[in-house]
């Protein structure tokens, strides 16, 4: 029979999820602070570290879900892993396991049959076991070099049935494993970004400005000695909203902004009669190709400018860009 549906209970039964599971991580915290388990998680993060081959995670339902989670965060933070299913591992998917890998087993019950009938085959393969088991007394925890007890003391469903606590544990556990070995092997924000290319940190510490600059033709340029008209058609043909201003060996001397446009306007200057060279303002901002995306926005950002030329090693403009083409290239 159906419970009449009432937000209050709704609420009341999400808080005490909550509270369940926070009480399951802040007791695992505890045991954590402590032998045995406090000692069998430096063994794991020595054994994997000292491991020549990769971490296979492995576990069924729940487990499992959360297993090719722990793969996937080890191998985005420095540690190769991949999740092999038990039940294909009986059925030739166990040759993907080498005699150089660690095996990471998730079973909070540790009798899962899929998972237990696998396990001394890993053994004889010669790779090393992690346990991670909510029973100290399984088949698992009994097979395993090194056993992590993530144990709970009871789910948050109220049968006390549906892996939820336990699998929570798990989770949290992996991402602890994780983030030690991240930690050991000195993983940093550019290992990061290599290993997530498509994502925002990944652009900003993989993508240089040789990459979203404007570069050839298109890079707006003007002699020193040229007609002040001839720098306004450049500004408005290359659409920048300005040109670098060069000398006769095309290093650069200055830039001409649309803002110098209005600014000598405002002035009543006489923009007929004017050089390129009396309207530039010398010494502008400059980056090299070689440099970060993100380094020319900050540089941007610093000095209040929308555009920004982009120089070689004896100063000569080999490129430009401006806000828009960082917003195109997802830096910002």
């Amino acid at each position: 029979m159906h419970t009449p549906f009432s937000a209050d209970r709704a609420v009341q039964w999400a808080r005490d999820t909550l509270d369940i599971e926070a009480n399951a991580l802040l007791a695992l915290r505890q045991r954590l602070a402590a032998p045995p388990l406090a000692d069998a998680f430096a063994q794991a993060v020595r054994c994997i570290l000292d491991s020549p081959g990769r971490v296979v995670v492995s576990g069924m339902g729940k487990s499992g879900h959360v297993g090719r989670k722990i793969a996937a965060t080890l191998a985005s933070t420095g540690t190769p892993a991949y999740f092999v299913h038990p039940a294909e591992a009986s059925h030739g998917d166990l040759g993907m396991v080498t005699k150089d890998d660690v095996f990471l087993a998730l079973s909070n019950s540790g009798e899962t049959e899929e998972l237990t009938r696998i396990v001394p085959q890993v053994k004889r393969l010669g790779a090393r076991l992690i346990g991670m088991t909510g029973r100290t007394d399984s088949t698992l925890a009994r097979h395993a070099d090194i056993l992590l007890d993530c144990a709970v003391e009871q789910e948050a469903c109220p049968l006390n049935l549906a892996p939820t606590a336990s699998t929570t544990a798990q989770l949290a556990l992996g991402d602890a494993l994780a983030v030690a070995l991240l930690d050991a092997r000195g993983f940093g924000p550019e290992d990061f970004a290599r290993t997530h290319p498509g994502g925002s940190l990944g652009r900003k510490l993989l993508t240089h400005v040789r990459d979203v600059m404007r570069s050839g033709a298109a890079v707006p340029s003007v002699r020193g000695d040229a007609p002040f008209t001839a720098a306004l058609m450049e500004i408005t043909r290359k659409g920048l909203g300005m040109t670098a201003v060069v000398d006769a060996q095309g290093v650069l001397s200055g830039i001409i902004t649309d803002g110098d446009l209005r600014r000598l306007i405002e002035k009543g200057a006489p923009l007929a009669a004017l050089q390129a060279q009396q309207a530039m303002h010398p010494q502008p901002r400059t980056i090299g190709p070689d440099a970060l995306a993100v380094e020319a926005v900050q540089l941007m950002e610093q000095y209040r400018i929308n555009q920004l030329l982009v120089v070689d090693t004896q100063n000569k403009p080999v490129g430009a860009l401006n806000m828009h083409d960082l917003f195109a290239a997802k830096v910002i």
